[in-house]
């Protein structure tokens, strides 16, 4: 039996030679446009790829069943929404903590947090870009605003950092970076209105 969400596909198992070909075909079909996959199950059991194309890897004699669970778009969109603001509290609690290792001259310390800072920084605003691309709303002033104040706070920082003026760069961090970064709430409010409006549509 292949199913989609509780919903049996019409499909048989044996019309195919591999859990990938299965896999693939259930993407071709409708059942899961505008939906995202959260799970995959293999005769009951939680399927995931430890490599790449495992999935060919499993002949269909081995298989009695495979169901895919999958949530919409909006809904998961909704919850990374939800999480953001955390994200953003972690940010400031990260900033505040290299700028008080740079005050104490632990330069070494500082620059590690510093650099796993702006991975969760970068991870942030690839996650905030995504996020827009899903709304329905583009509400795009306060993105723009706050895009712009943390391209241009970047920039300075590098050419601080390369000077290794490290109070300066804990001023920035302290003083101009915690608040742009702030201002993304507004962003993620935003972008929480439309995807609660359009779950509850």
């Amino acid at each position: 039996m292949i199913s989609v969400d509780g919903r049996e596909t019409g499909m048989e198992i044996k019309q195919f030679q591999n859990l990938e070909e299965i896999l693939l075909r259930i993407m071709e079909t409708n059942e899961l446009d505008g939906r995202i996959v959260t799970d995959v199950f293999v005769n009951n059991e939680t399927f995931s790829e430890i490599y790449p194309h495992q999935a060919e890897d499993i002949e269909v004699d081995e298989i009695e069943s495979v169901e895919v669970k999958s949530v919409p778009v909006a809904d998961m969109a909704l919850d990374m929404t939800m999480e953001l603001g955390k994200v953003v509290r972690l940010m400031d609690h990260g900033a505040r903590r290299v700028a008080e290792l740079f005050r104490q001259a632990d330069d070494a310390e500082a620059l590690e947090v510093y650099q796993d800072l702006m991975d969760v920084t970068r991870d942030f605003l690839n996650m905030i870009g995504v996020l827009r691309g899903e709304a329905v709303k583009r509400t795009d002033s306060a993105f723009d605003a706050a895009a712009d104040e943390i391209s241009n706070l970047f920039s300075e920082m590098l050419e601080v950092l390369e000077n290794e003026d490290w109070i300066l760069l804990a001023d920035l961090l302290e003083y101009e970076f915690i608040p742009a970064m702030g201002r993304f709430k507004v962003v993620i409010g935003e972008l929480q209105q439309s995807f609660e409006s359009t779950v509850k549509e």
